[in-house]
């Protein structure tokens, strides 16, 4: 009987043991997946980010229109005169609430700004609103000091249809604003054709191809 009893009390006491550590446990159980978890994804994230950097180089010709567009203090810009600048010209269309590749093609454009040294100055850098009804002179008066634009780097917005048929041109109109693909567009100089870079870039890619076309 007295061996009873101890059985029965260690049996209890160990329960008791079980109930005040299960509570301590499941919780390390439950932060330590989520933890890895949030490691992995980030590790995911990085990859993707690193396979997106490949590209397409195109040699292309583009007519764009004459449209009169906005830029960040609301002065109307000829389009035509503004690419039919004498010296490199960079394009790229973004929109400031784009949530995926517009802040990455942003970030290029805002680092290659000190990586092209000496050339920046003479490099004409344009960022088109493809949301010109969100996205006024204002807002991207915001956008541009964001990214730390220079003064080389433009921002225009506009009437929707003019900012449609410009897309149009460079072949880069999706329909739809969330659809839009990571498109940059450079021209070494005026009746010189475009290149077509197809994917993000880095910094470093966008440079070098800016180096490749103004030794051509």
């Amino acid at each position: 009987m007295r061996q009873s009893r101890t059985t029965a009390n260690a049996f209890v006491g160990l329960c008791a043991l079980l109930l005040c550590a299960s509570p301590a446990s499941a919780r390390v159980r439950k932060n330590g997946p989520a933890r890895q978890e949030a490691g992995h994804v980030h590790g995911r994230h990085a990859g993707e980010r690193q396979a997106g950097e490949r590209f397409k180089r195109t040699a292309a010709a583009y007519e764009p229109p004459d449209v009169t567009l906005l830029d960040m203090s609301g002065a109307r810009v000829g389009l035509g005169p503004l690419l039919e600048y004498d010296g490199p010209v960079l394009l790229q269309f973004i929109f400031t609430t784009c949530p995926t590749i517009c802040p990455v093609m942003s970030s290029t454009f805002s680092a290659a700004q000190s990586k092209l040294g000496a050339d920046a100055a003479r490099v004409r850098m344009v960022s088109i609103s493809i949301d010109p009804e969100q996205d006024t002179p204002e807002r991207l008066r915001e956008y541009a000091r964001k990214f730390k634009a220079g003064p080389q780097w433009l921002f225009l917005t506009g009437d929707l249809d003019r900012v449609v048929a410009v897309q149009k041109a460079f072949d880069a109109y999706s329909g739809n604003k969330m659809r839009h693909e990571p498109l940059t567009f450079m021209r070494a100089a005026p009746g010189k054709p475009w290149v077509r870079l197809d994917g993000l870039l880095s910094a470093t890619q966008l440079v070098a191809e800016y180096r490749r076309l103004a030794s051509q």
